[in-house]
């Protein structure tokens, strides 16, 4: 049964593994950065998002309500210098691409977040943060009216990153995503409030401290607690925000609450393109229209963004998107031959929730991954407990009972991958006038090639020769079709 066994899942600060579950016993409450809206989301992007989708269909099949709030970052140095380059407002410009983001996210098949606050309705918010910050000394204006946290002030420091003050650059206290041009006392602080530049333009608000806007780093801790509480379960982001973002986090949160912010902290590695990290002036910087004009879907894009673990470097490429192409035309064959449609997504849910989901036969599949979301062992167990199946399946050796619980098992496999299964139809030469025998014989010389079983692969397309048919490998499967004479 699924709610037997809980996701233990890699903690940033600690460095050790822990189980996910809801402090209050009833609801698993995570934040995650979101994006950044002055440009097209690209794949490596994406893989965050995915990565974090992944965690948490992983923890609603496990039978636990989540809430999943993540932020859009509407205003910052990027957005206000690429909106005035495009000549329109801020909010006009960030609202296109905030469209596009989520028209990429739906055909990725990446769940609606419960919440998605912006930074800038949220400024309000983040103007208290800051007073509560000054009063109780971790804060401190400057003479040009901006507002620093005092990285001093607050002891442990520097524990997500495993850094000491010391070791700060100057500049440190921020990144290029905000850069910090503005006085302050100490190399290592950051800022809170940026006061009011002529590059902002029209783009500044009211506070006490004078016209300005806040700093990158306060609005995912106005925003988390806000919308979380003070202290809650878990907050994911890419290995890259790990620091100084999330560092500074915590150090402004937990100064002015004096609570643990997040008890659990979740990153994933970077997206490596053909060996190299992706950048416009290598041509390697793709984005998911980018993919689709190569020829290949959001479905494949998926596959192949999750089949790498999270903890380490992945490398991208062509050719892991149609191998994405041909374990999804497997899954889409078995899939068919099963009945063609699986429970759906809210059903599983129900049921792992009343602790009556079993995954049946595909138990290896989900226990892999529960042991910190390690999507290749757990790929590596599908396709093992896959073979056997295949074969009792084409050979009408499978029961109804069994048949159910191989329905069911592998639906929750497809439903916390997310996987978009493609139709199966002519594609995968199962044609009306293709011979029952014949289109078996050829689905086995195809798992038989997948799992690259050249000699038995072989010996199928010659069976197949001397029954009269011909097996032709295309880029979405394979085609049968009656020898020619």
């Amino acid at each position: 049964m699924v709610a037997m066994k809980l996701l233990s899942l890699h903690d940033t600060l600690s460095r050790k593994r822990q189980e996910v579950l809801p402090s209050d016993g009833k609801v698993f409450r995570f934040y995650c950065c979101g994006p950044t809206v002055y440009g097209p989301a690209h794949i490596g992007n994406f893989r965050t998002f995915l990565v974090q989708d992944l965690l948490r269909r992983v923890v609603e099949l496990s039978g636990i309500e989540t809430c999943h709030v993540r932020n859009i970052t509407d205003v910052d140095d990027k957005t206000i210098r690429e909106s005035q380059s495009a000549g329109i407002s801020l909010a006009d410009f960030t609202a296109g691409w905030t469209a596009r983001f989520h028209d990429d996210a739906r055909a990725l098949n990446i769940l609606k977040p419960h919440v998605e606050p912006g930074a800038v309705q949220h400024i309000p918010e983040q103007i208290t943060l800051i007073e509560t910050l000054l009063a109780s000394g971790h804060a401190y204006c400057s003479g040009d009216g901006s507002v620093y946290f005092k990285v001093s002030s607050y002891a442990p420091y520097g524990r997500l990153s495993r850094l000491d003050t010391r070791e700060l650059r100057a500049g440190a206290g921020e990144s290029a995503n905000d850069a910090d041009e503005y006085d302050k006392d100490n190399v290592s602080d950051f800022v809170l409030w940026k006061t009011r530049k002529p590059v902002d333009g029209e783009n500044y608000w009211e506070s006490p401290w004078g016209e300005g806007r806040p700093g990158w780093h306060l609005e995912c801790s106005a925003m988390g607690m806000k919308y979380l509480g003070e202290s809650f379960d878990l907050h994911a982001g890419g290995v890259d925000l790990c620091f100084p973002h999330h560092e500074n986090e915590i150090a402004q949160s937990e100064a002015a609450t004096g609570k643990t912010f997040a008890r659990h902290w979740f990153h994933n590695e970077h997206l490596m393109v053909d060996g190299s990290k992706m950048s416009k002036s290598l041509g390697n910087l793709y984005t998911l229209a980018d993919i689709m004009e190569r020829g290949f879907g959001p479905g494949e894009l998926r596959y192949a963004l999750l089949a790498g673990s999270c903890r380490t470097k992945i490398n991208f490429s062509m050719e892991r998107l149609q191998e994405a192409q041909g374990n999804l035309q497997r899954l889409a064959a078995f899939i068919a031959k099963l009945g063609g449609s699986l429970p759906a997504y809210d059903e599983l849910c129900r049921l792992a929730a009343a602790g009556s989901l079993d995954t049946g036969p595909f138990l290896p599949v989900w226990e892999a991954l529960l042991e910190d979301l390690n999507t290749p062992a757990a790929l590596g167990q599908l396709f093992t407990v896959l073979k056997p199946l295949e074969k009792a399946l084409a050979a009408g050796s499978l029961k109804e009972e069994e048949m159910d619980a191989a329905r069911t098992g592998l639906a929750v496999i497809v439903q916390a991958f997310g996987w978009i299964i493609p139709e199966v139809a002519d594609e995968a030469g199962n044609a009306a006038d293709v011979p029952v025998e014949i289109a078996q014989m050829a689905e086995q010389r195809w798992a038989a090639k997948q799992e690259k079983n050249w000699q038995e692969s072989d010996r199928l397309r010659d069976e197949l020769a001397v029954a009269g048919w011909t097996i032709k490998d295309t880029a979405d499967g394979y085609e049968v079709e009656p020898s020619r004479q």
